[in-house]
């Protein structure tokens, strides 16, 4: 009943964002979280959290897809605004390491460096941490190990090869609809403890023939129950009060 990672600054959604959120609350979401994942979209989430307040709740952090475009300036500058604003931010994220996108080994070496940087912010706010990994699990790991990130979330987690480890650090993950086609997530969410377990989208990615919207968290729950035989009902109660206890959200189930 939360989505716990989307990203409703982008521009999939300027013309019609109010509709989405209806649609989303007639599907009985009761919050989304938001993610802004670079500096230039900081003021315009914290106008649609404001705008919905109460009902969106964002995150605030750099992508690390972004490392190339982020001046050390504009890194100081995103962290000074979230420290203005810490009582109307409930995350840090998403921040971490890819792999992917960034091929090259300096860049790599200046995403870590930044991962820290962040990991040790987020403890100085006392701020859940929202990961990103992609092509990067082992290093992920090692910065959350080394830095003892507290209170951590990896976000569209899908490397059954680690869950032992999530596990036995007490990090949560969250499960978008990329479950419905994939064998490895099901075994993930078959795995993992359902009180460590949250819902996300993504959103507007991994919509199904077009933009994603967060109630596609619906279809993660479905899935979730039928690997985890649980009720639909169960999955979708008891990933929102993960969300609402991961993220101290003033709301109540």
């Amino acid at each position: 009943m939360i989505d716990s990672h989307a990203h409703l600054e982008q521009p999939d959604y300027s013309k019609d964002l109010h509709r989405v959120i209806e649609r989303c609350k007639k599907a009985g979401l009761i919050a989304i979280m938001t993610s802004c994942a670079h500096p230039k979209d900081f003021e315009k989430t914290m106008k649609i959290a404001d705008k919905y307040s109460g009902y969106v709740f964002p995150c605030i952090g750099i992508h690390p897809e972004y490392i190339k475009e982020a001046s050390i300036k504009e890194v100081h500058e995103l962290m000074d605004k979230i420290k203005q604003n810490k009582n109307r931010i409930y995350g840090i994220g998403e921040i971490g390491l890819d792999y992917f996108w960034v091929k090259e080994p300096e860049w790599q070496k200046k995403q870590k460096e930044l991962f820290a940087q962040w990991i040790d912010f987020a403890k100085e706010l006392e701020k859940p941490l929202i990961i990103h990994s992609r092509e990067a699990m082992d290093d992920t790991i090692k910065i959350l190990e080394k830095n003892d990130a507290q209170n951590v979330l990896m976000h569209l987690f899908g490397s059954k090869k680690h869950l032992p480890i999530v596990i036995r650090d007490g990090w949560n993950i969250s499960i978008g609809p990329l479950i419905k086609k994939s064998k490895e997530i099901r075994k993930i969410a078959r795995d993992m403890p359902i009180e460590k377990i949250m819902l996300e989208t993504d959103s507007p990615w991994f919509g199904e023939g077009g933009r994603g919207e967060p109630t596609n968290i619906k279809i993660a729950a479905e899935y979730i129950a039928r690997f985890k035989k649980l009720e639909f009902d169960a999955v979708w109660k008891e990933c929102g009060q993960n969300s609402i206890r991961f993220f101290r959200l003033p709301l109540k189930i």
